[in-house]
Parts: C-alpha cells; structure tokens; sequence
C-alpha cells in the first residue's frame, strides 16, 4: 500500500499494468498493489503518453478535461478567461478543466468568406494570421476579386480577410485616378510629303474597371495604339502649312474622334495636346528664312508708312507756312533759336537784310 496526495490544482491517472484505471481529484488516496499514479497540473497543456481514446473510455475522465473535435473543412478560435487564446487546426483537442475558463467557436473555412461572427480584429493575430488571406485596396484603387480563375465580384478601396483554403485567390486592381499617358516621337508624313516628328500627350481615367481588366487586356497598350492611329490619320491628311495653322485642332479631333473606342476600353479621356511638332533641320531653315524674311518685308512696309505719314505732314506744315507769313516767321525764329543753343558764332553768307536781321535778333 502507498498513500499519495492530489492538490487542487492537480489531476492524478491510477495506472496498473500500463492501463489507465481510474481518475484522482484533489485529496489523498491509498494506492493498490501494483499500482502507481500519474500527476498532472490542471495549469498546464493537457499532455499525456497514454492513448486519448482509451483515456476517454475511463469513468469520469471526461469530467475532468474539455475536448474540442475539429473537421478537417473547421477552425477553431479559442478563448481563454472570455480572451483570445490560439487558433485550433483540424484533429481531435483537449484541455484540462478546473482552473480556466474555455470557450471554442468553430468556423467553416470550406469557403473563402469569414462570417460576420468572427471578430476582425483577431484577424490580423500571429495565432491565426496564418489560416488568413488579406489583400488591401487603397483608397485610389479599385479591384475585380477571381475565386478558381472565376469572377466574382467588384471590390471597392478598403481591406478584405478570406479564409485560406484550397481555393486560388486572385485580385486585379486598377488606379482610379487621372493618368496621363505620352505619346512621344511619332514620325509622321504630311500630305506634302514632309516626314515630321509629333509629340502628343493625353489624360485618361478608368471609369468602368470590368470593360478595362476582364473585357480587354493591357488596356493601356490599346490607348496607346489607338492614339498612334487617330494622330497618323488626322496628321496626314493635311500639308505642312494647314498643320502648323490648326495645331490646337489636334487635340480636340483625337478626343472626339476616339470617344467611342475608348469607352469599350472601360475609359475615359479628360483632356490632350500637342506637346512639340519637331520639323527636319532643312525644312525648319526654310521656314526661318521665311519667316525672316516676312519680318522683313513687314519692317520695310511700317518703314515706308512712317516716312509716307512724315513727308504728308511737311507737305502740310509747308502749305500753312505759305498761306501764313506770321507762321512763317515764328518757324524761322525756332530755328534760329535752336542754332543759338548749339553755338557761339554764326557766319552768314547772303544779301545785308538777313544780317541785319540776326543783328536785331542778337541785340543786347
């Protein structure tokens, strides 16, 4: 006979031959012959070298421990004290009872959806980060969610959870913004035959993103191409002179000539334009010598204008000094003021009444 004592934070398994007999609470007891007990603290993880099932089978085993049976398609989320403890994976789980309190909710992760009854906040917890698939959406963006390579449903900005399955899981997401997109160095021929290079910028946005990622692929590509072609066409179809004249029509051609393209696309244009027309050195000479050259011609026309307008108005002044002799004389005494400014002396050659008119004027 052997006396043992159980504390109350303890659990005792009578083993006699190997074999589980009986269950021990807290107390003391007299062991048989033959007979030893296995201590165990009810604090502690439930661990034991004995097979679960047989242990099951002993009278008021179950009493003493909590046992939690997890599908193979199930989740458990334990709390512990009404506080999230760990995620329990599929297999068969025990836990002593007595000194905590257990609390297990299972959940079906056959499908990708988490129930509302799932806290969110324990999502993003290590203990069950990795039964959980999340993918973030900015708030510029917007997505198309694939389950198996199928679609699903349009995903607005924000965060989402899936359960992590055997399903495949795909997000495309697009940026809703306005983009702009350039088309540069576009060698162009005109309908005169002049090769000229054209540099073209455009503003785009994504305003329908099933038409952009599941109806077309590489929408951008296609933009692209179609901008190319619009600008091609429209370019050459007219001479060099009618293209440097209605520059600013590009613009307002590509965008409603391409409108209804583009819609397909699952976009929208906001606004365009001619960024550069870069011309080849020798016509870009030409056109400075021709523009130099009208400069000219303009310089000499204003030129001939002014001394047209100076000679008309001496014509003029000469007529009333001809019908005025008081005017006359007033104009004479300018002049001769004028010179008198400039010099000391003054010879004048000329009949005696000129002199003798300069001596009355200089007279003190």
């Amino acid at each position: 006979m052997k006396r043992v004592t159980v504390h109350v934070n303890q659990i005792g398994l009578v083993v006699k031959n190997n074999a589980v007999t009986r269950m021990l609470a807290a107390g003391k007891y007299w062991l048989g012959f033959g007979e030893k007990v296995d201590i165990y603290d009810l604090s502690g993880p439930f661990q034991t070298v004995h097979d679960i099932d047989v242990l099951l089978q002993v009278d008021g085993f179950r009493e003493f421990v909590e046992v939690v049976e997890v599908a193979d398609t199930e989740l458990c989320i334990m709390y512990v004290n009404n506080n999230f403890h760990q995620a329990l994976s599929a297999g068969r789980h025990m836990f002593w009872k007595g000194l905590k309190d257990y609390r297990f909710q299972i959940e079906d992760i056959s499908t990708i959806e988490i129930a509302p009854t799932v806290n969110r906040q324990l999502l993003d917890k290590q203990n069950l980060v990795n039964y959980v698939r999340h993918f973030k959406l900015e708030p510029s963006e917007k997505g198309l969610l694939f389950v198996n390579g199928a679609y699903i449903k349009t995903l607005d900005p924000g965060t989402y959870y899936w359960w992590k399955n055997a399903a495949t899981i795909a997000v495309n997401k697009v940026d809703m913004r306005v983009i702009a997109m350039e088309i540069s160095g576009q060698e162009i021929l005109t309908k005169d035959k002049v090769q000229i290079r054209v540099n073209f910028s455009v503003n785009y946005q994504v305003n329908d993103i099933v038409k952009a990622l599941l109806e077309n692929k590489e929408y951008e590509k296609q933009l692209y191409t179609l901008m190319q072609l619009v600008l091609r066409r429209y370019i050459g179809q007219m001479t060099l002179d009618e293209l440097m004249e209605s520059k600013a029509e590009i613009a307002k051609y590509v965008i409603e000539g391409t409108a209804k393209e583009v819609e397909t696309l699952g976009l929208v244009l906001r606004n365009g334009g001619v960024k550069d027309i870069i011309l080849p050195g020798d016509v870009r000479d030409i056109m400075n010598q021709v523009l130099v050259a009208e400069k000219r011609a303009q310089a000499n026309i204003i030129t001939r204008r002014e001394e047209t307008a100076s000679t008309r108005s001496l014509l003029n002044t000469a007529k009333l000094m001809e019908e005025n002799t008081m005017l006359f004389k007033l104009k004479e005494m300018e002049y001769v003021e004028k010179i008198a400014e400039k010099i000391n002396n003054i010879s004048v050659s000329g009949n005696g009444q000129i002199l003798d008119q300069l001596k009355q004027l200089f007279a003190k």
